[in-house]
Formats: C-alpha cells, structure tokens, sequence
C-alpha cells in the first residue's frame, strides 16, 4: 500500500549535499557562483562550506534549491507574489444607499474648522455666524 502522507515537495528526500554536488557538477563553481552570487560559491568554495552557510541562510538555501528545480526540470514553488496574491482575499466595498433612484451620502460632511481668519476678517465664522 502506497504512503497516503506521501508530499507534493519535489524536492523531498533529496539532501542538501545531494543538490550542491548536482549544481557543481553540472556548472562548476566558477558558473555556480555567477548564477548565485554568494560567498559560499566564489571565495574558496567547497561543498562542506557551503552546506554549513546554506544551512544557516534560507535565503540562500531558497536559490540553490530553485536553480535545482529549473536545472532538472521540475515544478517550481509559487514566487512571492503569487503566495502574496493567494494570500489576500478581495475585500467588498460597501455600495452606497440608493433611495428613490438617488445615491445618499452615508456621512454628512463636517464644515472645515480653521483658526485663520477668513477672507472677511471674521474668526471661527462657522462658530458664531456672521
């Protein structure tokens, strides 16, 4: 019977070391590290430094893994705006009232208050009156 928990990661089961020893055989270091520019791969590069930085920088770990997937032809992870577009839900945004075929305001507008004097002289006219 087959693994009913069995995930849909296509990179499951695969070591790090594995996908590292992959990308330098296939590009070599020099190649590796102008794909992925980190210092892992273009100063002293070996596989024992690179899974110990790899390991610690999942931003890092993220590229190698997907330079991986796009060398072997596998599916790739949703990009950060995809997860952030399937993360958002449409918000609904409230329609006005409609009374008698005409649009009402939900608000009423407030006068703008204004401690400067108006063109005529008078302060806070909106308070007192004219």
């Amino acid at each position: 019977m087959h693994n009913m928990n069995q995930s849909n990661d296509p990179l499951h089961g695969i070591k790090l070391e594995t996908i590292i020893t992959y990308l330098v055989e296939r590009y070599g270091w020099g190649n590796l590290g102008e794909r992925i520019n980190i210092r892992c791969f273009t100063h002293d590069p070996s596989i024992k430094s690179s899974l110990q930085f790899l390991r610690k920088n999942d931003w890092a770990r993220d590229k190698v893994e997907y330079l991986y997937l796009r060398a072997n032809k596998l599916p790739l992870p949703p990009t950060q705006a995809e997860t952030k577009q399937a993360a958002k839900k449409p918000t609904a945004k409230p329609k006005p009232k409609v009374a008698n075929n005409k649009v009402t305001q939900t608000a009423a507008k407030q006068p703008v208050k204004s401690d400067k004097p108006s063109p005529d002289g008078k302060v806070n006219k909106h308070i007192w009156g004219s």
